[in-house]
């Protein structure tokens, strides 16, 4: 056998056997020997360490998973001593908002009568909230107070106190109650955020998760702009998405970004989902939280006009101007389209053996935004306008496109 099969074979075998750098040294160094150069394509994909020809103490192994970990260190051109500094300011950030923040939070705890068969009982439930000045304010979610015949409120440092209503928003599960207590005791927490939320951007969630006080998670930001469906069958739009664990007694507190400031009010989780939470975005708070402060609620803005959302299908099958928009039917006395003189249903067709009203207008736009749907139309509305502002409807009418200028007013139905 030629010493050139024979190298062949031992390679073969060794590449085989190991799977790894060290055979392939091998292999060259019984190359050199019998005089041959093996191929140098893997070795150079694959560069080997040298060995020492004299004996050297051997290195402590590393742990298990650590090879992956010693490769980042190398990749990032780190030492251990800089690795261990990143993780502890890591730490240090979060601690550092658990300590700033935790007295702003709250534990609220509410009872009810209730009725039943037996006749009347108490009902008990909880949640969180959090300061937001020293007049006594507190934020917290719509469905934690909502029906309850009192209301205590748990301060950081121990102080047990009655709370009372002062403003509730269903639409967007917000609610604004108050505690008279030294404003020395009370800790706004911080809203100054104004920036723009990413996916990716850190978490943190403090609250009374099953009534454990003052509990932090953290994670981050999973989603942006999503629309949260309740219970009632409203719709909060624009809600954030996060893995911070949230859970029943959560409801109400704050989520921080990683400087401490407020981004969200937790709201919700997915049923039967893990690290799936929802919060309402501080923009919306800004929003809704002054009126209610101020009012006791919330003007939400209305087209004053209810309809179908048209979709390609259906523009073709009635011969629509248009694929996407919102076609009229009913037109609520003095709504905000009935002032702008917009006309509903004239006419009525049928599909097999249900009616559609056809003939009204088609709004297509309000200013600059496209309405392709009632949906669309419903979360322009609700996150894009207000009660009192001047707006531009671009409309179809017999066909031709159209455009009113009106005013907003209060939604009286939906």
């Amino acid at each position: 056998m030629s010493r050139s099969i024979r190298l062949s074979i031992i390679m073969l075998m060794l590449v085989m056997l190991a799977g790894c750098a060290l055979p392939l040294q091998i292999a060259n160094d019984l190359a050199a020997s019998l005089g041959e150069v093996a191929p140098a394509q893997s070795a150079e994909r694959m560069p080997t360490p040298t060995l020492s020809a004299a004996p050297t103490s051997t290195p402590r192994p590393l742990p298990e998973g650590a090879q992956g970990d010693a490769s980042q260190k190398s990749a990032l051109g780190l030492s251990d001593e800089q690795l261990e500094q990143a993780f502890d300011a890591a730490e240090r950030l979060t601690i550092e908002v658990y300590e700033r923040v935790s007295p702003s939070v709250v534990y609220i705890t509410t009872r009810a009568i209730t009725m039943g068969y037996f006749g009347a009982y108490p009902s008990e439930g909880s949640g969180s909230g959090f300061v937001i000045d020293r007049e006594g304010h507190i934020v917290t979610n719509h469905h934690v107070i909502e029906g309850a015949d009192s209301i205590q409120v748990s301060l950081f440092d121990g102080t047990n106190v009655s709370a009372t209503v002062v403003g509730v928003d269903p639409e967007n599960d917000l609610a604004v109650i108050q505690v008279a207590v030294d404003p020395d005791k009370l800790m706004p927490v911080d809203t100054s955020f104004d920036g723009e939320l990413r996916v990716g951007q850190r978490a943190i969630a403090i609250g009374n998760p099953f009534g454990l006080g003052w509990t932090l998670t953290s994670g981050v930001i999973s989603s942006l702009g999503r629309p949260l469906q309740e219970s009632n069958g409203l719709t909060i739009y624009n809600v954030i998405q996060t893995d911070a664990a949230i859970n029943p007694g959560n409801s109400g507190g704050p989520l921080l970004n990683s400087q401490g400031q407020l981004i969200g009010v937790n709201t919700a989780i997915r049923s039967g989902a893990d690290n799936i939470g929802f919060a309402v975005p501080v923009s919306t708070v800004k929003r809704i939280v002054p009126e209610l402060i101020a009012n006791g609620r919330y003007p939400h803005p209305s087209i004053g006009a209810v309809g179908y959302s048209i979709f390609p299908e259906f523009a073709e099958r009635f011969d629509l101007p248009v694929e996407r928009g919102l076609l009229i039917v009913r037109v609520y006395s003095n709504g905000t389209a009935d002032v702008a003189g917009l006309r509903g249903a004239s006419r009525e067709a049928y599909v097999g053996r249900t009616p559609i009203y056809l003939g009204g207008d088609i709004i297509a736009r309000l200013n600059e935004y496209e309405i392709d749907s009632n949906e669309t139309l419903l979360e322009v509305l609700e996150t894009k306008m207000r009660v009192g502002d001047s707006v531009t409807i671009t409309y179809y009418r017999d066909g031709q496109e159209q455009q009113v200028t009106a005013v907003l007013r209060e939604q009286t139905s939906r």
